[in-house]
């Protein structure tokens, strides 16, 4: 098969796949509390109303809105003290014109009281009574009922990576088991006849497996599950079996080829042999990753990236991820976090070709500068050592020093 008959640019090349991937996600129902980072694959929404009642948002007193009206320190208003309300019980009186019940944070407001007059604008006065030195309008320091969330509402709709703050939600309205997308096993195979694994001891000529882990571990941050398979020498009859047995097992089949021509081209033929319409792309106008393959095998894509670690690293942040937020259900996927820095140096780049820059981030204050990391796309710390990086596009012959730079956080 021969390579790189048409480089793409990387977004056409991705949506080119993206177009023809639908896929159905699996879905499981999980305990709510262990949900972080899970992708809801229905949407929730309120049992019942949140708050449930009228409740207080200061220590004060419930009052009649229009009881307080004119109130200042120079002519307070007086007010019987009727009750407190007690935490954590209903506020079983109804407050009557005149009246105001001692109340705290998240208590009950009775029935009859539209606000709260915080506790530092009143004083104690004799024979029970409150003095009212500050007026309040209906609904001021309270929480109506349904405020935050009224019963029946939508809380959280499906395609949503949960958070943090989606947890607590779902905590507040006693929704403890949700639906969830479920893990999308990713199949992982490196190949190359110098490649052993990182245990082995090292010989003249070999190399450590580096791309099934550290993908792995990229993949497992982006929701799915890796599925490492042994590493495949370079021989197309036992790599197709590698990946015929991940395409068998898994819902997406990354490749990582040996760094010669040849393997890649072995590489292209084992994906080939996987299914109709197979490969879509065969090579990409970026750099690092130029040899990046897209396929889409008997309705399961399959991605053939370079062998070199920092290629493969930076093609499966613009390939690999968006097809496990795919897989996933995201109704909108994240943007990547990013950050606005200073360039520190010229950078040079090919007309025509997208370039991806490894930076270090050095703190100016209030902002940063952006130091580019200059190594070659086999030296995997080339990418341990940056902090994020940095696009060239096509377009342009390269960046220039003190320019601003969008930074992608790695």
């Amino acid at each position: 098969m021969s390579e790189f008959l048409e480089l793409l640019p990387p977004d056409q090349a991705l949506e080119l796949i993206l177009s023809r991937y639908k896929p159905d996600a699996p879905r499981e129902e999980v305990e709510a509390v262990d949900a972080l980072g899970r992708v809801s694959a229905a949407p929730v929404c309120a049992p019942y109303a949140l708050p449930s009642f009228n409740r207080s948002t200061v220590d004060g007193f419930a009052v009649r809105a229009a009881d307080t009206f004119g109130a200042s320190d120079s002519l307070p208003a007086y007010l019987q003290l009727r009750r407190e309300v007690p935490m954590g019980a209903a506020a079983d009186f109804e407050l009557m014109a005149g009246e105001c019940a001692l109340i705290h944070t998240g208590g009950m407001l009775p029935a009859g009281a539209d606000a709260v007059v915080m506790i530092e604008h009143t004083q104690n006065a004799p024979g029970n009574v409150v003095e009212i030195q500050r007026a309040v309008a209906p609904g001021e320091n309270m929480l109506e009922a349904g405020e935050d969330v009224r019963q029946g509402e939508e809380v959280l709709p499906a395609g949503k990576r949960l958070r943090p703050e989606d947890i607590g939600g779902l905590m507040a309205l006693g929704v403890t088991r949700l639906i969830v997308a479920a893990s999308p096993r990713v199949g992982l195979i490196s190949s190359g006849d110098e490649v052993i694994p990182p245990g082995n001891e090292l010989q003249p000529g070999q190399v450590r497996d580096v791309n099934s882990y550290s993908l792995g571990a990229l993949v497992e941050r982006a929701g799915g599950t890796p599925v490492r398979s042994r590493i495949a020498p370079d021989r197309l009859e036992a790599l197709s079996e590698s990946a015929q047995r991940a395409h068998a097992e898994c819902e997406l089949v990354v490749i990582t080829a040996g760094s010669s021509v040849s393997a890649r081209d072995l590489t292209a033929q084992a994906i080939q042999a996987l299914g109709a319409p197979g490969v879509l792309v065969h090579g990409v106008n970026i750099k690092p990753g130029k040899p990046t393959i897209l396929a889409l095998c008997g309705g399961k894509p399959v991605i053939g990236l370079p062998g070199n670690p920092v290629s493969a690293l930076v093609s499966a942040r613009l390939f690999v991820l968006p097809l496990i937020e795919r897989l996933l259900g995201l109704a909108k996927p994240a943007p990547a976090p990013s950050l606005i820095a200073r360039l520190s140096l010229n950078l040079a780049s090919q007309a025509g070709r997208e370039d991806w820059v490894p930076v270090r981030l050095v703190q100016e204050g209030q902002a940063y500068l952006a130091e580019p990391v200059f190594g070659k796309s086999n030296l995997i710390f080339t990418l341990s050592r940056a902090d994020g990086l940095i696009r060239i596009p096509a377009d342009a012959n390269g960046l220039n020093a003190g320019e601003s730079v969008t930074v992608y956080l790695l």
